[in-house]
């Protein structure tokens, strides 16, 4: 495990102590409403019941109680067994098939190839360097025809700082950056505080699904703005700087031994 996990290892696990934002769980009326349901998403095409889903860098209790009481098999990846815990303590309390396992989202080696249905994963690809390697373990993971929902840290609002100047924001840090951006002292509703984050350029986002078999879709980008509140603020600056991107994909082919990608 390398320096940059175990620090955000060490964050998040800190960050559930505090009841920081996104650690805390699923409130009872999602998990009602999933089981009345049977859905959770409208770009999932098909009743869950008996799906095999695995929630990807999803530990904190909102995600996979949630497709569990819709009738999912789930598996829950993080990196935070403070996060997980949140899982397991709502899968105990409810009834729900959940499995928890601590580990990467870019090593997930005790998870068997084509062992999902679907993929959920939500904003966590920012803490990793290498989103390819992700793809990788995604792919690898994700049956042929399974789907891939994610969503992602836009670009352009890593490089902007958060003070509004004149009304604007001011790009501060290189597209092209490769190593960890600095770390934000506080939350900031585009950043966590305390956390390590790597800026992932479009190619690497897009084309890196692309390259590994995947068809994308859909494409939406969540709005979060008012142009009303006050400067400086993640509404205000969410106006003019969308955070997050999410991602609909399809792997539609298959790596063979030799690593070429065939259609399935």
């Amino acid at each position: 495990m390398t320096d940059y996990h175990l620090h955000n290892r060490r964050a998040w696990d800190e960050r559930v102590r505090r009841g920081q934002a996104h650690t805390l769980p699923a409130r009872d009326r999602a998990l009602s409403k999933a089981a009345e349901t049977s859905a959770v998403h409208d770009w999932v095409d098909r009743p869950l019941t008996g799906q095999r889903v695995l929630c990807l860098a999803a530990g904190g209790g909102k995600h996979g109680p949630v497709y569990a009481a819709a009738g999912a098999e789930v598996t829950v990846v993080d990196l935070s067994p403070h996060m997980l815990e949140r899982d397991r303590q709502i899968a105990a309390s409810r009834q729900l098939p959940i499995r928890t396992v601590e580990a990467s989202m870019d090593h997930l080696g005790l998870l068997g190839d084509a062992a999902f249905d679907l993929v959920v994963q939500p904003v966590s690809t920012c803490y990793v360097p290498d989103i390819g390697r992700v793809y990788d373990e995604v792919a690898r993971v994700l049956r042929p025809g399974g789907l891939y929902l994610s969503q992602h840290k836009q670009s352009a609002c890593l490089q902007a700082e958060t003070p509004s100047r004149d009304g604007g924001y001011l790009i501060r840090e290189s597209y092209y950056r490769s190593g960890p951006l600095p770390v934000a002292a506080q939350d900031t509703g585009h950043r966590e505080g305390g956390c390590i984050e790597f800026l992932h350029r479009w190619e690497a986002l897009i084309g890196g699904l692309c390259r590994r078999g995947f068809v994308i879709e859909d494409l939406r980008e969540p709005r979060h703005d008012d142009p009303s509140a006050a400067p400086g603020t993640f509404a205000h600056r969410s106006h003019y700087l969308p955070p997050f991107v999410a991602f609909k994909a399809r792997r539609v082919e298959r790596r063979t031994s030799t690593g070429i990608w065939l259609p399935q």
